[in-house]
């Protein structure tokens, strides 16, 4: 039998599932996910971005480590989507990248897809495959790992 393929999430969900706030907010909206198999998501590249100001101003080009972070952070929600019983007041944090390539420079203008695929978890780790693409070409990939902790603020 085959599961089924959940729908999209929009920026208002979004930021239920993130504690991620601007500038720091890195995914635009899902598009479609499946717990513990994938998640496609979109980060809409905009000139306004604060990171252009300074990287750089006459050749504007988003910062490779943020595009490792709209991975990380589709993977988050894909994480929150699968166990979403077992993450009350928990965080998910970022804790290696493995692998990692930048094959394309992504610019103002462009539409980041996000694709990050499930490989495996034990106990609150956690390991997944990222594929940042712009125009179906890849611009960065690698492997996440990330661990959910309890939050200490709560």
């Amino acid at each position: 039998m085959l599961e089924k393929v959940q729908g999209e999430i929009v920026s208002k969900d979004i930021l239920d599932l993130l504690p991620h706030r601007y500038p720091f907010l890195l995914v635009d909206r899902v598009l479609e996910y499946q717990p513990f198999k994938y998640i496609k998501a979109i980060k809409c590249v905009s000139i306004n971005e604060p990171f252009f100001q300074g990287h750089f101003p006459s050749y504007p080009v988003m910062p490779g480590v943020l595009i490792l972070e709209a991975l990380a952070q589709a993977g988050g929600i894909l994480v929150m989507k699968s166990i979403p019983e077992e993450v009350e007041n928990k965080i998910f944090l970022f804790t290696g990248m493995e692998k990692v390539r930048f094959r394309k420079s992504v610019f103002p203008g462009d539409m980041l897809s996000l694709e990050v695929s499930y490989e495996k978890h034990k106990l609150n780790l956690w390991k997944m495959n990222g594929k940042a693409l712009v125009n179906g070409q890849v611009a960065a990939q690698g492997i996440l790992s990330a661990a959910i902790v309890p939050r200490e603020d709560k």
